[in-house]
């Protein structure tokens, strides 16, 4: 088995592992506004229209090189060492579903002291290098552009309902930190 392919197995199962064990229960769901249902339509289409893309030329990157491989292979495990950082820092209150829980806190500490969604920074990298992993460029653009769009909608609805649920801590929170991407957004 090739190292691309255990990787993306490897990264499939874990996401639908978090997607069935992470769910909040019922009520707490009433804030999600469909955001997972949208990301992961997203995430199915996007990638697989950039898999099917790949499979041709067009798009392709000139330079054949197994170092363009294997640069978008670290950076899908880059991408998912981060993800996995930020949701064992968030423990309890990570879920896959837009929720609050009893005893909610802002959690600003370890790597939430520099951006606030560092889960989705870490699928965002991991993202891109599945585009960089399978040498093309359209490849990149169709998987990548939906999928930050996506995220920014998710994004958008999580800091909303963190806005609403803890006011000025989390607006002093935001203010201090970068939404996304370290030092830049």
């Amino acid at each position: 088995m090739s190292l691309f392919l255990a990787i993306s197995i490897f990264w499939v199962a874990f996401e639908i592992f978090l997607s069935r064990k992470k769910r909040s229960p019922g009520e707490n769901k009433k804030h999600d506004n469909s955001s997972l249902k949208v990301l992961w339509i997203t995430l199915v289409f996007s990638i697989s229209l950039g898999i099917f893309i790949s499979r041709f030329n067009m798009g392709r990157i000139e330079i054949q090189s197994p170092l363009i491989h294997y640069f978008g292979l670290l950076l899908i495990i880059s991408g998912l060492i981060m993800r996995w950082i930020a949701i064992l820092q968030l423990k309890e209150f990570f879920t896959v579903t837009v929720s609050i829980h009893k005893n909610h806190k802002v959690v600003d500490t370890g790597i939430y002291k520099y951006i606030r969604h560092p889960a989705y920074f870490g699928s965002l990298l991991s993202f891109l290098g599945l585009g960089f992993a399978l040498q093309n460029w359209l490849t990149i653009i169709v998987i990548f552009l939906p999928i930050f769009a996506a995220l920014s909608y998710r994004i958008y609805i999580e800091e909303k309902v963190l806005s609403e649920q803890f006011g000025e801590e989390y607006s002093n929170y935001a203010s201090r930190t970068q939404k996304l991407i370290p030092w830049i957004f």
